[in-house]
């Protein structure tokens, strides 16, 4: 019988959910995006993001109403871009791709990154700060220029007003004060030999404690620059901070407001907390909006999808203070309640947003959806979208999940708590050691697999966890009398857990076990993604999936 939790679940998905007309909900790109930054070229928003270990990396989006975006590419989408200098090939778990800065001048986008990449046998780590172009930031995209001497993460490029163009960046201060504290610098870049001239100048070292000062932005609004960090961490004390000058090499005065934006005063039982990390952003009508990275808090105040991004408006006051010279201005966010609401007005008139919360593959397309993801830079061999037309075939290879390494394994983002995945295989596995099936991942100590192998006339399903806090779990097997054909595997998240479901061909579901719902919740940089594995588990092995197609609906958990 098709199990009645799986009954009631679907019945309450629709394919797409539009939120009420001139409002939009955050967050604006559900999933693990992190570390926002946005830019306005030609009467288009542009959006990257942070995406540490996985490949292809930064992914851009972009949208005409700052509510409604689409993934059009993104910026490291090749092999060469990332095996030597930049290197995602062998990164450990929360290296890799750090706090981008997306800027557009003169006809050309600039992306700006670090690459933080742990050498174990010399126990050092290297922090590679570069910068990408394009002219479509759908790509092609360049290779990497490094920027040598350039020590630090997070940096941000500004191009001012007299046509210099400058780098600035976090370094942890030659004599710090206390452990953690950080420093924002900034040097000229000469972009003819993609270098750093002139003088280095030291500009800040935050406001509230000034600990994990990151993530600098700078503007120039009328006469005064502004810089902008995170500080506090990415946790409940995240926060923004802004100081002014009417320099750029400073001194920066530090806003007496500060914070400007943070939820460590609120209960750690608001519905989204540890915003920070933001970027702002001015509208060519003179509006003012920020992108912030925040933490859903839908379970254990934390969420499987890790750091997502929001959307909050923006307006500017000045300083009341008659005795004050001179008088700044400064950002006020989210200005009616100072906090991340759920809820906001749409930046324009007649905006609908529209939330799709589902993607379907089946497979007929020449490439592979921008939508899966790989932990680490895969091998060549790992997939087949020719070799039986309208399925992905995923090879296995001997190697497993494992840190710093690659294996037969992609996905794609959870965007929602509440979700039902579902695949359809054609499974050849007949080595003793394959298996393959549906994995939901974030790290490499931090999975759930479920999946098939062949056991002589039938297969059995194993659902496997492995956590940071312990080595692999086998949580249930089941036997499944079938040697060929199709076989579809199922997993729904809802408010009793999540359920694991198989069926065969002709025939309903039938559950194998039901688990609690925080097996994948986030506690690092990353998000979970929904996918497919395949391993041989050690032997060499030419077994593999057909996969006929992925189907995943979610709905938000309000």
């Amino acid at each position: 019988m098709f199990n009645k939790h799986a009954i009631g679940f679907l019945g309450i998905f629709g394919l797409i959910i539009h939120t009420q007309a001139q409002t939009f909900t955050n967050p604006i790109l559900p999933g693990g995006y992190p570390d926002p930054s946005i830019c306005y070229a030609d009467g288009v928003y542009y959006m990257v993001n942070s995406t540490f270990e996985y490949f292809p990396g930064l992914p851009v989006h972009k949208s005409n109403d700052l509510v409604n975006w689409e993934l059009i590419g993104h910026a490291l989408h090749r092999k060469d871009q990332v095996l030597s200098d930049v290197n995602l090939r062998d990164v450990q778990s929360d290296g890799g791709i750090h706090a981008p800065t997306l800027r557009y001048h003169d006809g050309v986008f600039y992306l700006i990154t670090t690459n933080v990449y742990y050498h174990e046998a010399e126990k050092f780590t290297d922090f590679v700060n570069f910068i990408l172009t394009a002219e479509d930031p759908a790509g092609p995209w360049s290779q990497p220029h490094v920027l040598e001497g350039a020590p630090g993460i997070d940096p941000d490029i500004f191009f001012d007003t007299d046509g210099r163009v400058w780098y600035v960046g976090t370094h942890s201060p030659e004599n710090p004060s206390f452990p953690g504290e950080g420093e924002i610098w900034m040097q000229e870049i000469d972009l003819s030999s993609w270098s750093l001239i002139g003088s280095r100048h030291f500009l800040w070292r935050g406001a509230c404690g000034g600990v994990w000062v990151e993530g600098p932005h700078l503007y120039k609004r009328g006469d005064m620059y502004y810089l902008m960090v995170a500080e506090g961490g990415t946790s409940y004390n995240h926060a923004v901070m802004i100081a002014a000058s009417q320099k750029i090499q400073g001194p920066y005065i530090p806003n007496d407001r500060n914070p400007i934006f943070t939820s460590r005063h609120l209960s750690y039982d608001h519905w989204a907390h540890s915003t920070g990390h933001a970027d702002l952003l001015e509208l060519p009508d003179d509006r003012w909006y920020m992108v912030m990275l925040g933490i859903r808090g839908d379970e254990q105040r934390g969420s499987n999808m890790g750091r997502e991004t929001f959307l909050a408006p923006v307006v500017w006051e000045k300083e009341p203070f008659w005795w004050k010279e001179p008088k700044y201005e400064w950002p006020v966010v989210s200005p009616e309640t100072g906090k991340i609401e759920r809820v906001y007005d749409v930046p324009f008139p007649n905006s609908l947003q529209v939330k799709n919360h589902a993607f379907r593959d089946d497979f007929n397309s020449k490439a592979l959806n921008l939508r899966w993801n790989f932990r680490r830079v895969p091998t060549d061999d790992i997939y087949s979208l020719s070799e039986n037309k309208g399925h992905l075939r995923l090879y296995t290879q001997p190697a497993h999940i494992r840190e710093r390494g690659s294996s037969s394994l992609m996905g794609f983002r959870q965007t929602e708590s509440y979700f039902s995945y579902e695949t359809s295989l054609n499974v050849e596995l007949n080595t003793a050691t394959s298996e393959g099936g549906i994995a939901l991942f974030q790290k490499d100590n931090c999975y759930v697999t479920f999946g098939l192998s062949n056991n002589g006339d039938a297969y059995t399903l194993t659902l496997t966890q492995v956590s940071p806090s312990s080595s692999l779990n086998v949580l249930a097997t089941s036997s499944i009398e079938q040697s060929s054909g199709q076989i579809r595997l199922k997993v729904i998240s809802n408010e009793e857990g999540y359920s694991y479901f198989y069926a065969t061909e002709g025939s309903d579901f039938t559950l194998v076990m039901t688990t609690d719902s925080d097996l994948l919740l986030s506690e690092s940089y990353t998000g979970t993604y929904l996918g497919i594995y395949t391993t041989s588990n050690g032997k060499p092995s030419t077994d593999y999936i057909d996969v006929d197609w992925v189907d995943y609906q979610a709905r938000e958990k309000l």
